[in-house]
């Protein structure tokens, strides 16, 4: 298993196990208190951004995830 694991939930939020830190776009660390696990907010609504507060129970969010494989990533263009 990896070091960290990432699960999409279906109608809620996605949830993150394991080694790993959450940062900011500056680089900046949210501290965390120990946590191994948190979950992170894919509706757009909670208060607490990034993180989740369930406010996707209330808001009417709608997402089924289904695993599936990504196509190859585009290749990158020559300098």
């Amino acid at each position: 298993m990896a070091a960290t694991r990432i699960t999409v939930v279906n109608n809620g939020s996605l949830r993150v196990e394991g080694d790993f830190e959450i940062v900011d776009q500056e680089g900046r660390v949210f501290g965390l208190a120990g946590r191994t696990r948190v979950t992170l907010c894919r509706c757009g609504q909670s208060n607490t951004k990034p993180f989740c507060d369930s406010s996707h129970k209330t808001c009417g969010f709608d997402s089924l995830i289904v695993a599936r494989d990504l196509p190859p990533p585009a290749p990158k263009p020559a300098p």
